[in-house]
């Protein structure tokens, strides 16, 4: 087994480890609140956190060796998941069954720090791919990070439901504490020979937030590309925020995670898929292509109240999703010099993932108060409600239809824009020079 593949085999434990613990968050308060608006704040925060730390973490991942980087991620996630695990044991179990109690949120937050702390495994594994892969093998090594990333997503929507109902987030965080141990243990096993960042050369140990939106700015297109993933998370957040909502209407916590663990074999399946074939000649064709047929599912999985369509749909959204996050993934790779991939793999990150949060944390409110009511009692339902439904899950179902409608007519639109054109031809052409001034450290 080559380093590569180790580190893939660590970064799937690190993946189960933090998708379990924030599953299981989901699954837990839900069902101690019975508020679509915290399962809604807690997406939000995620998306928060992961905005609002993504260039640091990038910054990191470029001043450091990713090793060292990918084992201090394991150590903060540990500490933060034996402290949330005080906190549960200690606390009266009162204080978690309102969404307005300071003693739930505090516990949120420290939880999701221990998640978020994981995420800077997502900016350093796609920069080892560039450092351990050759260029005309790194489409389908993406497709095996994908790959990976839906084994993870199985294994923990079985067992985060499992976990809750057996033993709430005393069982998941002691689950996650040890798998988070064992994973330090493994990668520090590891033999990776990568090339000496750039801070070990003499570089001073910055952000350079000027200098790494000169890179991006630097590729044609590239800016583009960016602001298109972050429409699309745009959109993505209100499935976010709303889809364990949506689907604990329609089924037991058991059956949900049982649910998310059949779904998610479409994410093996694509990345399987991509690793044997990948992405063809253009990268960002697929990506596009890709996106109009996951908006075109997203504004129909939900239409009826019917596991079969919601199914279909996820697993729809969970087998095309790995192409476009590797289109992204082999297209930074090859255009962007590798002592600036952390770094704007973090910006690309920081700027995608701004997005959800705003919506995460305005549609949680307005289908509570707004959507909800409007398909219960409401105008919505005297007019639709005969073929749509009626009650609160058909509200979170409008949202998710007229979400899809939106991406759809968005993406049709970015085939057609010039900046696709360009970006294309760059791709084609090959990396940009890192000498020029655009795209030198710190201009």
């Amino acid at each position: 087994m080559t380093p590569f593949h180790k580190i893939l085999v660590n970064n799937l434990v690190a993946n189960i480890t933090n998708f379990t613990v924030w599953f299981a968050l989901t699954f837990w308060v839900f069902l101690e609140t019975r508020s679509v608006f915290a399962t809604g704040m807690i997406a939000g925060l995620y998306l928060a956190l992961t905005a609002g730390l993504a260039i640091w973490f990038g910054s990191l991942v470029d001043h450091h060796r990713k090793k060292a980087v990918m084992m201090g991620s394991s150590l903060v996630s540990f500490l933060f998941y034996a402290a949330s695990l005080a906190m549960v044991v200690l606390t009266p179990e009162k204080e978690f069954t309102s969404a307005a109690s300071p003693w739930l949120w505090l516990f949120v937050i420290v939880v999701m720090s221990g998640v978020i702390a994981g995420n800077i495994r997502n900016i350093a594994l796609p920069t080892l791919v560039t450092a351990l892969v050759p260029e005309d093998r790194r489409d389908k090594a993406n497709g095996l990070v994908g790959m990976v990333t839906g084994i993870g997503f199985l294994t923990t929507s079985a067992v985060s439901g499992f976990l809750v109902a057996w033993g709430g987030m005393v069982a998941a965080l002691s689950f996650a504490a040890a798998l988070t141990v064992a994973a330090f243990i493994h990668l520090m096993l590891v033999r990776v020979d990568e090339p000496r960042p750039a801070a070990e050369s003499g570089a001073p140990k910055r952000v350079d937030l000027r200098g790494t939106i000169g890179v991006v700015a630097g590729v044609p297109g590239l800016f583009a590309l960016i602001l298109f993933a972050t429409f699309n998370n745009f959109l993505g957040g209100v499935f976010m925020a709303l889809l364990d909502a949506y689907g604990l209407s329609l089924m037991a916590v058991q059956h949900w995670g049982l649910f998310w663990a059949f779904v998610s074999c479409a994410f093996i399946l694509s990345g399987i898929v991509i690793a044997r074939t990948g992405l063809g000649r253009n990268p960002l064709r697929t990506l596009l292509l890709v996106n109009l047929i996951a908006w075109t599912a997203g504004a129909l999985f939900t239409v009826q109240s019917s596991i079969p369509l919601l199914a279909a749909g996820c697993i729809m959204w969970m087998f095309l999703g790995p192409f476009a996050e590797a289109a992204e993934h082999t297209t930074l790779q090859k255009v962007v010099p590798y002592e600036r991939q952390g770094r704007v793999f973090g910006f690309a990150q920081s700027v995608e993932q701004a997005a959800s949060p705003l919506t995460a944390f305005i549609i949680a409110p307005v289908a509570q108060f707004v959507f909800i009511p409007f398909m219960t009692t409401g105008a919505g339902a005297e007019a639709i409600g005969d073929w749509y439904g009626r009650g609160p899950e058909r509200g979170i179902a409008l949202v998710f239809t007229a979400a899809g409608l939106i991406g759809m007519l968005v993406t049709i639109a970015a085939f057609r824009s010039g900046a696709y054109r360009r970006l294309s031809q760059v791709y084609a052409q090959g990396k940009v020079d890192a000498g020029d001034p655009a795209v030198a450290p710190g201009g």
